[in-house]
C-alpha cells in the first residue's frame, strides 16, 4: 500500500468544523419567500387538507401569520387571493378593493419592511379556472394581456413591492412592464414565472387556490415537462421584455433546468418548491417514514446547489426555525 498514490477526499471531512469550512452551498432564512393564501370573510383560519400546516386566512387572522413570519426573519411573502365571486374574465383580479389588493395593503401597513409579492394571474378569479379570456374553448392571448396589465397596476397601487405574473401568456412580461411604467410604477420589479411547466405537482395548490380548470388543461400555455431547451427560449424572451427575477416552477424535478437557467442568465433565479413537493414530504413525515427536518433542509439545499438564489417554499417557517436551532 505504501507505493499507492491516490486522492484522499476524506481529509476534508474529518470534523464538523472542517466540513463547514469547505462547504460550497448554504441555505439561509433570508433565501425564503413564504406563500400565503388569503380569503374573504371573518375569523377564517382553515387548514388546507392536502397541505398540512398551510392555511386559508381571512384578513382578521392574517396579522398573526405575518407577525410570525417577520419574527422568524423571513424577508418576503407572496400573497394568493381567493375571491368569493368569480366570472368569465376574472374581474376580481384587477378590482382595486378585491381580496388580494386588500391583503397587500394590510401586510404593508402592518409590516412595512416585509417584501410583499403579488401573484398576478387570473385562474383563481375566473369561473372556468383558466389563466385567461376564453372564446369558444380557446384561451385568447392578447386579450388576456390587457387584463394582466390591469391586475399588475392594481396590485402595485395597493403597495405590492414585486409583481409576480404566473400565467404563461406570450408577451405577458412586456405587457405588464408597459402597464406598470405607464402608471408610474417603473421601479416596481417583475418576478416572472417565465419557466413554468404543466406539472402534476400543482395538485394541492389548485385545492388551496380553488383554481382547478373546469375543462381541459393548461398544456397550451404551460410548458411540456419533456423540454429543456424551451426553458431557455422562454427565459430569454422574458429577460428581453424586462423581467427582473426568473422563477423556475416546479423545482425539485427540474433541478437540471434551474442549473441551465442559472448558467445562461445573470438575474436572480427563484426556485418554486411547489405544493405537491411539500405535500409528499409532509405525508411521509406524518407517517414517520422520513425525518422531516433533514429531508426538507436537504431538499432546499439541492435547489440552492442547482443555482437558485431564492426559494419560494411552504416549508419556510419550519426551515427558518430549524436553521436557527429552534
Amino acid at each position: 500500500m505504501a507505493e499507492l498514490n491516490f486522492h484522499r477526499g476524506r481529509r476534508l471531512r474529518t470534523s464538523a468544523n472542517l466540513r463547514a469550512m469547505v462547504r460550497e452551498t448554504s441555505v439561509q432564512k433570508e433565501d425564503f419567500i413564504y406563500p400565503i393564501f388569503v380569503v374573504e370573510g371573518e375569523n377564517v383560519k382553515e387548514e388546507i387538507s392536502s397541505m398540512p400546516g398551510v392555511y386559508h386566512f381571512s384578513l382578521d387572522t392574517l396579522g398573526a401569520e405575518l407577525d410570525e413570519v417577520v419574527s422568524l426573519g423571513i424577508p418576503s411573502v407572496i400573497l394568493f387571493g381567493v375571491p368569493n365571486e368569480k366570472d368569465a374574465v376574472g374581474s376580481q383580479a384587477y378590482h382595486d378593493h378585491a381580496i388580494t389588493q386588500e391583503a397587500i395593503r394590510f401586510a404593508k401597513n402592518r409590516h412595512p419592511e416585509l417584501v410583499v409579492i403579488a401573484d398576478t394571474c387570473l385562474c383563481q378569479y375566473t369561473d372556468h379556472g383558466h389563466c385567461g379570456v376564453i372564446e369558444e374553448g380557446v384561451i385568447l392571448n392578447n386579450e388576456t394581456l390587457d387584463l394582466l396589465a390591469r391586475t399588475a397596476v392594481s396590485q402595485a397601487k395597493a403597495g405590492a413591492d414585486i409583481i409576480a405574473p404566473s400565467n404563461m401568456m406570450d408577451g405577458f412580461v412586456a405587457a405588464i412592464r408597459y402597464g406598470l411604467d405607464q402608471a408610474g410604477f417603473e421601479n416596481t420589479p417583475i418576478m416572472s414565472y417565465g419557466v413554468k411547466y404543466s406539472s402534476a405537482y400543482y395538485g394541492p395548490f389548485r385545492e388551496a387556490a380553488h383554481s382547478t380548470p373546469q375543462f381541459g388543461d393548461r398544456k397550451t400555455y404551460q410548458m411540456d415537462p419533456a423540454n429543456r431547451l424551451e426553458a431557455l427560449r422562454e427565459a430569454a424572451a422574458d429577460v428581453e421584455e424586462g423581467a427582473d427575477f426568473m422563477i423556475v416552477k416546479p423545482a425539485l424535478s427540474y433541478l437540471d433546468v434551474i442549473r441551465e437557467v442559472r448558467d445562461n442568465f445573470d438575474l436572480p433565479i427563484v426556485a418554486y418548491n411547489v405544493s405537491g413537493e411539500y405535500a409528499m414530504v409532509k405525508a411521509a413525515a406524518l407517517n414517520g417514514w422520513v425525518d422531516e427536518e433533514k429531508i426538507v433542509l436537504e431538499t432546499l439545499l439541492s435547489m440552492k446547489r442547482a443555482g437558485a438564489d431564492i426559494i419560494m417554499t411552504y416549508h419556510a417557517k419550519d426551515a427558518a426555525r430549524w436553521l436557527e436551532g429552534k
